[in-house]
């Protein structure tokens, strides 16, 4: 029985494929990690760029445990046969995220079948599509025509909203002197006496009056 080693040669590891992986010590591997390396390189094409590393890194991984249910050297077709079943697995994990949405009325709508007039009796609705998977890497075109990454759209609750730091800002050049120092006792913990609190009742109350 041949195994691994015999069907891959050393030149195949000096082949740059384009995202630098030749640099990230891959070279430095000896033994089976050698040839496990060469047999996940076969197979890591086959799903996203953005994923392609993590797919290496899971073929080797799943190389390397069944070598050690064996306990001897994995022959070349069990070993393309193990790499192709990670990436089948890989998919199947991808479909989980995938949504089926109804185009009958030209936009994406969920599914409504058990109600749907449309709904053939047999076999699969052409209706019904799978709504694509988006990475977050992958580019969108924002209000203004500008080119970001999807990721950079995607709402955060620790980010300074810009905008109303700048109308607090103008708002503070107009407040009155006497309630920022109310305001000032109020941040620092300390009590507000009785002409404090009727300065900001009433002021309060100006306000309230204003929105109407």
């Amino acid at each position: 029985m041949l195994d691994i080693g015999e069907y891959i040669t050393d030149d195949y590891y000096g082949q740059d494929d384009g995202d630098g992986y030749h640099n990230n010590g891959y070279d430095q591997l000896e033994g089976d990690w050698h040839d496990w390396l060469g047999v996940a390189r076969r197979y890591e094409h086959k799903v996203p760029y953005q994923d392609r590393q993590d797919i290496r890194h899971d073929i080797i991984l799943e190389l390397y445990r069944a070598r050690q249910r064996d306990g001897k050297p994995i022959p070349i077709l069990r070993a393309y046969r193990i790499a192709s079943l990670t990436v089948a697995l890989y998919w199947r994990q991808q479909a989980k995220f995938q949504i089926r949405v109804c185009i009958y009325n030209g936009v994406a709508e969920n599914c409504h079948c058990q109600s749907c007039s449309h709904k053939p009796k047999q076999g699969r609705c052409a209706y019904q599509a799978l709504r694509p998977i988006q990475s977050l890497d992958s580019e969108a075109t924002d209000s203004e025509g500008n080119s970001v990454r999807l990721i950079d759209l995607v709402a955060d609750d620790h980010a300074i909203d810009l905008d109303l730091q700048l109308d607090a800002s103008i708002w503070l050049l107009g407040c009155p002197m006497r309630l920022i120092e109310v305001a000032k006792k109020k941040l620092e913990g300390k009590p507000l006496n009785e002409k404090d609190r009727q300065y900001l009742s009433r002021y309060r109350r100006q306000e309230q009056a204003s929105l109407f």
